[in-house]
Formats: structure tokens, C-alpha cells, sequence
């Protein structure tokens, strides 16, 4: 990995220049674009799939899964009697873990349901708290399954009383969706699952078609398409958000054990050649440690290629003077993962300010935040998490104010009401108060 030294140089490199569901297209990709839509740039090419669903419904879903994808499918929906022959093909083990991680997230965020639940009335005014009737939830698929994603997503939203959870997720090269998927939605409590994948998908969620349910948010991850499909139908539905690829920040001192470090950036690297692993550490000793065990730990890894891509193009390790430089660094980045690996983490979280998820000390490694620590790893990632959060119930609620004027409210607030209202130019405002304070 490239080593980068001093905090100024650093902090020309972590400033973001490109928007959250910015990808880079390649070549490859782009020819492929041209030859199925006639253009070269991936959201043109959304918008077509996007209008395609809209009017055409389920024969778009099925003609594109055929034309992008190559695979025909025959119906979109997964029986009942398909979801229960899952569990036939999934090893017990992961059953079992699945049903853990799905009992740690159910905890996690009943505890955060417990901390906002509650109206607030004060002074003639207040406000409901309703959970979302239909949400939808896309879970990655094709070449990879990821059961993960699935409880992480639709368990918050179970929890907050959803009233239906509707997942969609791409079919494997042989039409079917993979069972771990399956079991994991089972687990879940999800009510429909649909064997679509892409912005194809995404459409479908947000418009509705005979087979595809109408929903009120469409909240999970996806590539390139799914992001910029998500983008397109916003204000339609809601979104949990855009994300991008994975991220990690690791800051660590010299106290750091350097294959925990080594372990936990190529933890994210195997995700996807666009993943970000960056190291901030006050140890030159460290730096150069960690640069070989990279090294070491790379030779046997099954997903070499894609973790060696990513190195190669985002891996970074940075060192700086102090772990304070590190922090504002780390504010800087706004990364998906933050991990704290130096002496008295706990001392320094309340400096971080810009970070989707903190992991306090060598122990947390992201790894047990991906599938059982209970927090939902849907992250904000591509630095909004200046501004954006966690997946957390509070995505699947809605909040509806009241207002409940008595007598002697209006008597103390009417006239404040009519002042501003023909400042404004609302002559019929005024009135509608007055007449109120003129039947005494």
C-alpha cells in the first residue's frame, strides 16, 4: 500500500471530490451500455428501465432480467413451498448463526424503538409516531448472496411495527434465488420476496406493477445501477439513502497489534475492487508492519485479485504526528467504518463527529458489525456521513404533528397570527383568526 506522510499531504488526499453514488465506469461497462441502450452513461440508461417498468410493469421486469442479465425467468414471485425447501440446503450452522445475529439486531433495535417511542404534547401542540404501512428492501444478489443484508435491513423495520416488508433480490445464473436468502428473509419475518434484481427492481418498488407491490421507502444497497435507480424515484418513495462502496479508517497508534489492522482493511478490500481500506497511524514502525502483513495475509486469500485491485487503486496508509491529527483526518473522510485501535479509545469518541459506525478497540473488529453485533450495517458511505446515519428504525416511522388550540391559546396567540399574516400579504389569513376572536 502507498504510504503517505504528514498531515497536510494527507489531507489533500482524504478530501472527497466526487458525489456519494459517484462509481467509475469502465471501458468494458460502457460498451456494454452502448450496445443495450445506446448510450454510454449508466443514468440515461436508468431512466430508460425506469419509464420501461413504469408502463409496462411486470413485462419490462421480465424482458430486461432477460436482456441484462440473461436469464428468463418464468415468474417473479418465490413460493412459499420455495422458501421452506431452503432450509434443506443451508447448513444448520448458518441457520443457527443466522437466527443470533437476527436475535442481536431485534435487540439492538427494540432498545432504540424504546428511547423515541413516545408522543410529545406541550402548550396546545405535539406530535404522532406512525410506522411506515409498505416498505421494500434490496438485498444484492447473482454472483453473491448476502443473508446479512437481509436481517439487517427488514428486522429494524419489523421492529418499528411495519406493516409489510417486501424484498427484492436478483436470480442466480439458474433463475432461483439463493437459499441462505431465502432463510435469512424466512428469519426475518419478510412477506414477499421477488427474484428481481437492478433498477429494474428499484422501479418496480416505486411504481408498482401486477405482480410488484407499491411501497412507501426502498432502503438497502447495490451497485451502480441500483444507486442511481434509487436516486431517480426519490420523492416517489422515500430512501434510506445512496451507497456506495465499502470504506474502512483504521486508527492506530503503537500500541496496535498490525495483523489485526492488516486483517481488517482486507476485510473490506474483498468486497469490491472500488472498496476503500485506508490506515491513519502515529507509528512509522506500524506503517511498515502492516504493509507487510498485508502482504502475508494476501497470498492465500480466495478473493486475492479483488482485494489486490483495491489496494492498488484506494489503499492508503497515512502517518501522522498525533492521534489528534488522526481524528480530524478522520472527520475530514467521514468514512462507512471507523476504527479506533489506540490506547484509551474510549477518550477520543467524542471527537469524532463524521463516521457511519465507530469500532471501540482491537476486539471490534467490523467484521462482527457486518453480521451480529446488532447495529444494522446499512452505513452512510461516500463521506455523507456528514449527514446522513445508520439504517435504524427510525427510517421505517413517520412523525405527525398536532395541534390543539383551546380558548385561551387563542386568545394569547390569535393576534401574533393576524400581525404576520398581513406582513405576508394573506389578508384571508387574518380574517380566518379573527373571526375566531370576535364570536366573544
Amino acid at each position: 500500500m502507498k504510504i503517505i506522510q504528514g498531515f497536510q499531504s494527507a489531507k489533500s488526499v482524504l478530501t472527497r471530490q466526487a458525489a456519494a453514488e459517484f462509481y467509475p465506469v469502465s471501458p468494458g461497462l460502457r460498451q456494454r451500455l452502448k450496445e443495450l441502450f445506446g448510450t454510454d452513461d449508466p443514468e440515461p440508461a436508468v431512466r430508460q428501465i425506469i419509464n420501461e417498468v413504469r408502463n409496462r410493469g411486470d413485462v419490462a421486469l421480465f424482458d430486461y432480467t432477460l436482456k441484462i442479465d440473461g436469464i428468463k425467468l418464468t415468474s417473479l414471485e418465490v413460493s412459499k413451498e420455495q422458501i421452506a425447501s431452503a432450509y434443506r440446503e443451508v447448513d444448520s450452522e448458518l441457520v443457527l448463526a443466522l437466527k443470533l445475529a437476527a436475535e442481536r439486531i431485534r435487540s439492538f433495535h427494540s432498545l432504540q424503538k424504546e428511547s423515541i417511542w413516545s408522543g410529545v404534547t406541550k402548550l396546545g401542540s405535539g406530535q404522532l409516531i406512525r410506522p411506515l404501512e409498505r416498505i421494500g428492501i434490496y438485498v444484492p444478489g447473482g454472483t453473491a448472496c448476502y443473508p446479512s443484508t437481509v436481517l439487517m435491513t427488514a428486522i429494524p423495520a419489523k421492529v418499528a411495527a411495519v406493516n409489510e416488508i417486501i424484498l427484492v433480490t436478483p436470480p442466480s445464473s439458474n433463475g432461483t434465488v439463493s437459499p441462505s436468502t431465502l432463510v435469512a428473509a424466512d428469519v426475518a419475518e419478510v412477506a414477499r420476496i421477488f427474484s428481481v434484481g437492478g433498477a429494474q427492481a428499484i422501479a418496480a418498488l416505486a411504481f408498482g406493477t401486477k405482480s410488484v407491490p407499491k411501497v412507501d421507502k426502498i432502503c438497502g444497497p447495490g451497485n451502480i445501477f441500483v444507486v442511481l435507480a434509487k436516486k431517480l424515484v426519490y420523492g416517489v418513495v422515500g430512501i434510506d439513502g445512496l451507497q456506495g462502496p465499502s470504506e474502512v479508517l483504521i486508527i492506530a497508534d503503537e500500541t496496535a497489534n498490525p495483523e489485526y489492522c492488516a486483517a481488517d482493511l482486507l476485510a473490506q478490500t474483498e468486497h469490491d475492487p472500488l472498496a476503500s481500506a485506508i490506515l491513519i497511524t502515529t507509528s512509522p514502525r506500524l506503517a511498515d508492519e502492516v504493509n507487510q502483513e498485508i502482504g502475508q495475509q494476501l497470498k492465500d486469500l480466495p478473493r486475492q485479485a479483488i482485494a489486490t485491485e483495491s489496494l492498488e487503486s484506494r489503499g492508503k496508509i497515512i502517518v501522522v504526528n498525533e492521534v489528534d491529527e488522526a481524528i480530524e483526518l478522520a472527520n475530514l473522510y467521514a468514512p462507512e467504518h471507523l476504527c479506533l485501535m489506540v490506547d484509551r479509545a474510549t477518550s477520543y469518541i467524542d471527537k469524532v463527529s463524521n463516521a457511519g459506525c465507530i469500532f471501540i478497540g482491537e476486539n471490534s473488529t467490523v467484521v462482527l458489525g457486518d453480521y451480529v453485533a446488532g447495529p444494522s450495517h446499512v452505513l452512510p458511505t461516500g463521506g455523507t456521513a456528514r449527514f446522513s446515519s445508520s439504517l435504524s428504525i427510525s427510517d421505517f416511522i413517520k412523525f405527525i404533528n398536532l395541534v390543539a388550540i383551546d380558548e385561551a391559546d387563542l386568545k394569547q396567540l390569535g393576534q401574533a397570527a393576524i400581525t404576520v399574516a398581513r406582513a405576508e400579504g394573506f389578508e384571508a389569513h387574518a380574517r380566518a383568526v379573527e373571526k375566531r376572536l370576535e364570536k366573544d
